[in-house]
């Protein structure tokens, strides 16, 4: 940029040429900054669509990662229930046979230990598939919602659980457990 004009031996008209020519390269160069905001701008605005579209992808993968989580807190659940129901059938089983050999005459305290072990199991895995239902359903109505507003493309589909499966198939194994020693059924053997 020109620096300001010395006009101090010039005659009132030329300086105020000179000043004027001065303002006219100041307008021009303030229009040249102006159309590179606005250039600077259109830029920022493609950018930000970028964005925009990382961020719906960031979202997507981020409920995928809740979800999965979900799947892993019930897991931890199932193994516990599995090795109460696990336990209870072994030590109902050991004493029964104890006392179909004859070394032991009543089997009712271990038979009623086990049994408690296999209901505890049952009950605990009834509780966290009951909670990971609920999760499920609120997560699912809380994507669905995202996609309406536009703030999530959706594109994926959201799986049914292979925990949430083998959670159930888990139960009715701890169900036949307790119906074969309440029962004196030989569900298992």
């Amino acid at each position: 940029m020109a620096a300001i004009p010395n006009v101090d031996g010039d005659s009132a008209d030329q300086a105020s040429v000179e000043y004027s020519h001065y303002r006219t390269g100041l307008s021009r160069h303030r229009t040249e900054l102006s159309e590179h905001r606005t250039d600077l701008s259109e830029y920022r605005t493609d950018l930000s669509g970028d964005r925009t579209e990382m961020s719906m992808r960031r979202t997507g993968m981020s409920i995928q990662r809740t979800r999965m989580s979900a799947d892993r807190t019930l897991m931890s659940i199932i193994r516990t229930s599995l090795s109460l129901i696990g336990f209870g059938f072994t030590i109902y089983q050991a004493f029964e046979k104890l006392r179909e050999t004859g070394a032991i005459r009543h089997a009712a305290a271990p038979r009623n230990f086990g049994l408690t072990l296999i209901l505890l199991g049952v009950l605990l895995l009834i509780g966290g598939i009951w909670r990971h239902l609920q999760f499920a359903i609120e997560l699912r109505n809380r994507r669905a919602e995202m996609i309406r507003n536009g703030l999530l493309h959706g594109e994926s589909a959201y799986p049914i659980s292979v925990t949430l499966i083998t959670a159930v198939l888990l139960l009715a194994v701890g169900v036949l457990a307790t119906l074969s020693i309440v029962f004196k059924l030989s569900l298992f053997g």
